[in-house]
């Protein structure tokens, strides 16, 4: 029988917690994970009549792309709608989690589905993780370096890019001297030993470390194998903030913006002076993606769009950028396709629900 553990572990093979910002709480929000699945709502954001869907609808599980909690509570006595929300989903045993800047940092993320929604090619990261990424070292004897490169890519290593299985091997020659209660690989007990040896290089995103020497110490022939993690500066091209794709031709810059006002079901369009010059390099970041101006700007971009931004920062692009502001709500509401997409290509026979309310706390006249 499914189980939401279930349902929630394909959520996060897909956009795993670690690529969450640290000023973030996506994850579980309350709720027993351990329960069977009858249905899941999918929302971005969690209001009562959120839950009050679910329980019609009689789903147990309720996935938002914004965290219902952000900050810790010394009470729960229902004078916040989070507070009602938290307390109902406790009394009807429902499940809300939430996945959130990790389904923004991840390829095939939010931004990336803004982009195939506009019709953007080549698309990529715009600001790449930093300091995401290490460097494993290990040294194994030549018969099972096979094994222990396989066990290693399995879990998670030697992923660059399109690239996977991407290790470097060089071969040489390993010392050592078992004592007494040892029980060695090879050798003998007292005797310095020398084994011809595989000295194998790979890199890993550092969230994965404890799986990947997990891997490696199951298949590892040597009771004391030996490896080394390094720490490496090379950007992460895999995860990160926002991103930047092509349009296949070159279009008017008062003819996109109206095109993005009808394709996103806009209110209105804030957006800075137009700058009179066709747009084709186009940047992205749904929600509040204003901190990544100075990034669209020095990447060449025509025009960066995003959900929110301040007065100033209509200022600050002078005549660098078109900046278009969109919406927070309308950046964001196709998180429910990428969740329905997830759970039913793993599971096509389960009850998934897009939510119908719209939970935009935003109005326009």
């Amino acid at each position: 029988m499914l189980k939401i553990k279930d349902i929630i572990r394909e959520i996060e093979l897909y956009a795993p917690l670690p690529l969450q910002e640290d000023f973030d709480n996506a994850g579980v929000q309350v709720g027993d994970v351990n329960q069977l699945a009858k249905g899941v709502l999918l929302c971005l954001d969690v209001t009562e009549e959120v839950i009050d869907e679910a329980l019609e609808e009689n789903c147990n599980l309720i996935i938002a792309h914004h965290p219902l909690a952000f900050r810790s509570f010394k009470s729960l006595t229902g004078k916040t709608y989070v507070e009602r929300c938290m307390m109902k989903a406790c009394k009807y045993d429902l499940v809300i989690y939430a996945a959130h800047t990790n389904l923004d940092n991840v390829i095939g993320g939010v931004n990336y589905r803004l982009a195939e929604l506009i019709g953007l090619q080549n698309v990529r990261i715009l600001s790449p993780q930093k300091g995401a990424l290490l460097k494993l070292v290990t040294f194994v004897p030549e018969s099972h370096a096979d094994l222990v490169r396989s066990a290693l890519f399995s879990a998670g290593a030697g992923k660059i890019g399109n690239y996977d299985s991407s290790s470097f091997n060089l071969q040489g020659t390993g010392t050592f001297r078992a004592k007494e209660g040892c029980h060695p690989f090879c050798g003998e007990i007292g005797e310095q030993h020398f084994e011809n040896e595989v000295r194998i290089e790979t890199v890993l995103p550092t969230y994965r470390k404890g799986m990947v020497l997990q891997a490696l110490l199951s298949v590892h022939p040597y009771e004391e194998p030996a490896y080394d993690f390094y720490p490496i500066e090379n950007l992460w091209e895999q995860a990160g903030s926002g991103i930047v794709g092509e349009l296949p031709e070159e279009e008017e810059e008062l003819a996109f913006l109206q095109r993005i006002k009808e394709l996103f079901h806009v209110g209105c369009v804030k957006h800075s002076a137009l700058i009179g010059k066709p747009v084709r390099e186009v940047a992205i970041c749904s929600g509040s993606g204003a901190f990544l101006i100075k990034e669209a700007i020095a990447y060449g971009a025509d025009i960066f769009i995003t959900g929110e931004a301040k007065y100033n920062d209509f200022y600050d692009v002078e005549d660098r950028i078109l900046l278009a502001v969109i919406g927070h709500y309308e950046s964001e509401v196709c998180t429910k396709d990428i969740f329905s997409s997830i759970i039913s290509k793993k599971f096509p026979t389960f009850a998934v629900h897009l939510s119908n309310v719209n939970s935009n706390p935003v109005k326009y006249l």
